[in-house]
This record gives structure tokens, sequence and C-alpha cells, in this order.
């Protein structure tokens, strides 16, 4: 059965290139890195499409593009087990997976890639998006921030897309479609994605030294990673026959969930959740890389909205005639108290801490972007070489230097020990883009957060990744 869904007309305020996602298994591959192939509108002068999907059931249409063979080993059916003792936490990531998993299999089947991999989410973060590893790794993907540079994520103060649902899926499948045809399997490229491909690159010379073979099952690995295949095969063997395991698959429609909307000016987080009239925990979840309360249009970013919220969306922003954005950003000239910074700004201290995360006792160091609300003497949306650059770094005063108590009567030349000069405590910086990054180290550095993320799933928020069989620790970078 064909089932219609029709794409909606948005607004010109938000204004952009945009074209309606293709649906099919066969859609062309991308041309420009950043834009997605998420279903997208034509703010200006698309009306309304009509796109026939060929199934109403997206389950049906992962199980038909199965293509890895089952391992059928201790390990596999040891975690088919954990898994199957475990339904309520299998429900949870299931249903949470309802916003993203069209779109990840779209994106994995225009790819020709197995349907499996739009399942490795589930063994990474179980599809919690702000999920966030002890190492730092964090979004669905689990990226690490220098492999993220390397796959052109962008990390400063306005937005992390790591976390981003489409930019980190894009990413993500780059990053696996490489190890593939590296290492010429997909079990292999899926254990380099754990552990690095430097790693798995060194285990197969050692085997082949030995005279032995360098498949997957072959080599000698860390026991995460001699896991993390098995994981993957596991929720695979689940979504195959659930009902063997005594789990009920939510229902999942073959259609978008989201609508990917490109910004034309910015304009504030509140006012879009306001006017599309959706809870601020289901705009979060769909778009989790923004680090502030404004979007910005220079910034090359989408909104996504769910399906069914975009009309209303639009129908409310057309009639809304005050400012889009309340806020805009400047560069801090010199070093300074946040106390100084907001007297030389104009703008109220508070204001200027909280909006920018300082902690109290921190000093704003000379170069850094911070958000501030628009006035009258700055009215314009944030440039472009801010929203894609801008960092902070704060550091701690040095101590004010001790009085020094006046020498006795009589006494030559003793200095008192109040006058030793104080050492100059160690700056702590924060920013929104940390570290350098290589082709070698995409292919290390990735850290996985895998099925035991349990605990943070049944909380259904960010928590430290764990895993149910070990403790996760960051691969080395060879």
């Amino acid at each position: 059965m064909r089932m219609m869904y029709a794409a909606i007309l948005i607004a010109a305020f938000l204004s952009g290139c945009a074209s309606t996602g293709d649906w099919s298994s066969d859609a062309p591959a991308k041309t420009n890195s950043k834009a997605s192939r998420a279903t997208r509108v034509n703010l200006k002068n698309q009306s309304v499409s009509k796109v026939y999907a060929p199934s109403d059931n997206l389950w049906i249409r992962i199980r038909d593009g199965f293509q890895m063979e089952p391992m059928n080993t201790p390990l596999e059916i040891e975690q088919v087990r954990w898994l199957a003792a475990r339904p309520d936490y299998v429900n949870r990531s299931m249903t949470r997976s309802s916003r993203y998993l069209f779109y990840i299999v779209q994106e994995v089947n225009a790819r020709n890639m197995p349907t499996e991999i739009a399942l490795l989410p589930f063994v990474e973060s179980a599809f919690v998006t702000n999920a966030k590893s002890s190492a730092k790794a964090v979004g669905l993907w689990q990226f690490m921030p220098a492999t993220g540079k390397d796959f052109r994520l962008t990390q400063n103060v306005f937005r992390d897309e790591r976390r981003d649902v489409v930019q980190s899926t894009d990413a993500a499948l780059d990053y696996l479609q490489r190890l593939n045809n590296q290492f010429g399997s997909w079990e292999l490229a899926l254990a380099a994605y754990n552990w690095g491909a430097g790693n798995i690159s060194k285990a197969q010379k050692r085997n082949a030294a030995a005279g032995l073979p360098t498949d997957y099952e072959s080599l000698t690995l860390p026991r995460e990673t001699r896991n993390y295949v098995p994981k993957l095969m596991a929720y695979r063997q689940i979504v195959l026959d659930p009902q063997a395991y005594g789990i009920v698959l939510p229902d999942l429609e073959n259609h978008p969930y989201f609508v990917a909307v490109d910004v034309g000016s910015d304009i504030d987080v509140a006012l879009v959740i306001k006017l599309a009239e959706i809870p601020t925990d289901e705009f979060h979840s769909l778009n989790p890389s923004f680090n502030k309360p404004v979007i910005l249009s220079n910034a090359n970013q989408q909104i996504l909205l769910p399906f069914a919220h975009a009309e209303i969306f639009q129908a409310n922003l057309r009639q809304y005639d005050k400012p889009l954005s309340s806020w805009t950003a400047v560069q801090v000239s010199k070093t300074e108290s946040v106390d100084q910074a907001a007297k030389t700004l104009g703008v109220d201290v508070e204001t200027l801490r909280e909006i920018n995360g300082i902690p109290r006792g921190m000093r704003i160091r000379a170069g850094s972007t911070v958000l501030i609300p628009k006035t009258s003497r700055r009215p314009g949306d944030v440039s472009s070489a801010m929203a894609d650059n801008a960092s902070l770094s704060l550091e701690k005063p040095s101590p004010p230097a001790a009085k020094c108590s006046k020498p006795a009567k009589g006494a030559k030349g003793t200095v008192s020990a109040k006058c030793a000069p104080a050492n100059n405590s160690k700056t702590a910086q924060k920013s929104g883009s940390k570290g350098n990054s290589s082709e070698k180290n995409a292919a290390s550095q990735h850290k996985s957060a895998s099925t035991g993320l349990a605990k943070s799933a049944k909380n259904g928020s960010s928590a430290t990744s764990s895993t149910n069989n070990s403790s996760k620790g960051v691969s080395k970078s060879q």
C-alpha cells in the first residue's frame, strides 16, 4: 500500500535554496557535504508536493536492506539474551529512534550500504542525541572532538555539529564507507570505527606475520571491540524477529519525521518553539547541536521541525511582525573581568555571565566571542566569520600582590615573607573549537558509547556512556 504525505510551505523569512527530498533508495549522492537529503521545502515558492513511499512500515524496509551475515557466535547469542532480558530498555531506545531512523535509513539506502548500519546508533548512544562519554565523544554517532573536525563537523561557541542529526549522520556514513573501502568488510570497518583503523591494521599485521587469518573474528581485539559487532548483530536479530525474543517494536511509518528548514535570518530558539507550537524538549531532541538561544543564518544551519508542525510554524510566522532575533555577538578586544566587559559593552553583567556560561571568578580573554542582547547600536545578524570561528577563552586572574610589612628598625634589607612574588595561576581555557585534527586522527580517535548506555537510556538524558560488558577507554591513535 502506498501512502501519500505532503511537504509543507514554510515562510519567506527563513528562506534558502532547497528541494523536496527523494524517499527512494536510489537517491543521488550529495555534491555539497552540508546539504542534507532530509525532506526540505523551498521557503519562498514551493507549494504542497505529493510524495509516495513504497511501504508504510519502516521496519520492513530495514529488514529488506539487511546484507550482513549473522555471526551465530556465543558473543552474539550473549548480546541477544542481554537485550531480550531488558524489553523496557529496548522499547525506550526503539521509541527514541522514531525521530531519526527514517532519515538514517534513507541515507544508508542512498549509499547502497547494509541497513544494519542504520542500527548502529543503538549500539553507540541508544539514540540519546546528547549522550556524552567520559572521553568527550558525543551525539548519536559518538564522535570524538578530533575525529569530528576531520569530518568537518563544526564545534564552536554557537553549535556542535557532532550532535547535529543530519551532519553527524552524513559524517559517520562517510567514515564507515572509508573504513569499508580500506578493510574490505563491514565487520572490520565497524571494528575500526570503534577501536581505530591504525589498531586494526596492526592487529592484521600481527596475524599475517604469525600465518593466521586477518578477518574480524580471527584478530586479537580489546573486549569492547570484540563485543562491538556482536552487539550490532544482536539488534539486527531483534529487528528481524522481535516476537521470538518477547520484544514489541514500536510502529514506525516509512515517511519523514522532520522537515529541514534553511535559516535565512537569525531567529531565537524560543521563538521557533513558540511559533511551531512544539514542546521545548521536542525541539531540542531534533536540534541538539545549538549551544546558544539563537540560530544563525550565516552558519549554514538548518532547523528541523516535526513534519506535522511545519504548517503551524508557517502560519504563525506569517503573522509575526516583531524582530526574529534578540541576540547578537561581539569579539572582546582585551582581557578583562566579566564586570569590566559588561560595562564596556553596555550590558547587564549577570546576563553576560549566564548567557555565555562564564563561571564566577573568571576573566574573558582577548579575542573571545560573547553573545549579548541586540540593541539599536548593534542591530545586525551575527557575521559569517564569527558564526564559523567563534571561541570563548577564560582565565583565572592572578592573585593580588601581597602587601609588604615594614621592616623593623635596625633591620637591613630584610624582605618579609609576605612580599614573596605570587605564582601565576594556571590559565583555564574554555573554547568552542579545541585541538588539532588530521586524517590520521579521523581513522583512530573515534570513541564508542555502546549498548550498555542502559543507565543513561533509562533516564532518557545525557549521561556518561558505559557498556554492559566493559568500561570504555580512549582509543589510541596510530
